[in-house]
């Protein structure tokens, strides 16, 4: 610790100066403690009593960098230290007595240069008054402006503050109205799906659900696509769909298709022949149209089961005892090389035997068609027994358990029930 007696305004002001030059501190820190320890002692050394200056390092905490302590003492006042409104504020430590406490560089951290003179008594290089005088009107100057910008950068971080939350907040708001225009353009995408697939038909001796959940929940139209109704001779027609593609356009593909076999299928066409002659119907309409179908006629007095495929998921059969089978048939697709079902297949369902009908995306959620319709068969003979109204949706929800590859899925289900006499 250095301490030193002033008796003159330009020794101690020197004084200063040269202390905050040597402890190598900021330009701005050095010109506030200069002009801070001037004005503090000016009123005690114009009164022609002395002051002492004395400096000391004091250690910080482990986070804090050492400060320099600058202790100004009026040795012989009347009457306390004024040290309100200075540049570089003071604390008093007594009532003659101010210290400020400016943080060193880090050059300084370990302690100033031992080569560098600290005598802050000599007299050489002193300023005149009138040279003094300029130079704190210079300094202050320079300070005060400098208080002026640093009071507009905090206003203007403020008001940046400020900006940034009003954007953020209409971000907010934008992706909350974008999320409703989803939502709502989904429901009228949903509206006009459900206005696109036919009711269950309350039909003697036959029981019908159907579930359909589309690969996205915003984005509900698809390619997959059913119709059922019955033909003059009470035999109950339906034709299952999946359209290549996704959207809008897949929807109106599948739908061109079902219409298309409603109508050859009212006409009275052959079942084996029905989509062949889609196929020539639509293709010079739509040219990349491709699509698999499975068509199926079912006499709800006998339970006779005829069917036609065209490169569609083959249908499986669940029976009262337990057993199943899917129903294999050959054939290609509307828009395949040479369309049409090779071959008829028939059969017969019992009471209480259940028929599911479906598209790939109930068997392939995982990328197997294999392991789905084993899975498949799995889950029919632990849910048959089920409610028919709830056996598509539980059936899916059992196979989409694990979805590495969401696609458009229906699940059409028909159980025979004992008709009545």
């Amino acid at each position: 610790m250095t301490r030193n007696f002033f008796y003159a305004l330009p020794q101690l002001r020197e004084a200063a100066r040269q202390l905050s030059k040597d402890h190598q501190l900021p330009v701005e820190a050095r010109a506030r403690l200069v002009l801070s320890v001037a004005d503090a002692a000016a009123g005690e050394l114009a009164a022609g009593r002395p002051v002492a200056l004395s400096t000391a390092r004091e250690s910080g905490s482990h986070s804090d960098a050492p400060v320099l302590a600058v202790t100004l003492e009026a040795l012989r006042a009347c009457q306390p230290l004024d040290i309100t409104n200075l540049p570089l504020p003071a604390v008093a430590t007594g009532p003659h007595c101010a210290i400020w406490r400016v943080p060193l560089p880090c050059a300084q951290a370990q302690g100033p240069d031992p080569d560098l003179d600290t005598n802050t008594g000599t007299d050489s290089g002193q300023l005149t008054p009138a040279e003094a005088q300029a130079l704190n009107e210079e300094l202050r100057a320079a300070l005060a402006r400098a208080d002026v910008l640093a009071a507009e950068h905090r206003r203007l971080k403020h008001e940046l503050a400020e900006t940034n939350g009003g954007v953020l907040a209409l971000y907010v708001q934008l992706e909350e109205r974008d999320e409703q225009l989803r939502r709502a353009h989904g429901q009228v995408l949903r509206d006009l799906e459900d206005a696109l697939r036919p009711q269950p038909m309350d039909i003697d001796g036959l029981e019908l659900a159907v579930h359909y959940a589309p690969a996205e929940a915003n984005a509900p139209t698809g390619g997959d696509l059913y119709d059922w109704f019955a033909l003059p001779d009470g035999t109950l027609h339906i034709t299952i769909v999946d359209a290549l593609g996704h959207g809008v356009r897949s929807t109106r593909s599948a739908l061109n298709v079902t219409h298309a076999v409603r109508t050859l299928a009212l006409e009275g066409h052959p079942l084996q022949s029905i989509l062949e002659r889609t196929h020539e119907i639509l293709m010079p309409f739509d040219p990349d149209l491709m699509a698999t179908v499975l068509l199926a006629r079912i006499d709800p007095r006998t339970g006779k089961v005829q069917l036609a495929n065209g490169s569609h998921p083959p249908a499986l059969l669940v029976r009262t005892d337990g057993t199943s089978e899917y129903l294999h048939l050959r054939g290609r697709g509307i828009g395949f090389p040479l369309p049409g079902s090779e071959e008829l297949l028939d059969t017969e369902i019992a009471p209480d035997d259940v028929l599911i009908l479906y598209t790939d995306g109930l068997t392939e959620s995982r990328r197997d068609p294999v392991e789905g319709e084993l899975r498949l068969v799995a889950a029919a003979r632990e849910l048959a027994g089920s409610p028919l109204a709830e056996l598509p949706g539980a059936l899916a929800a059992q196979m989409h358990t694990v979805m590495l590859h969401p696609d458009d899925t229906l699940a059409l289900v028909i159980r025979r029930t004992h008709a009545a006499p």
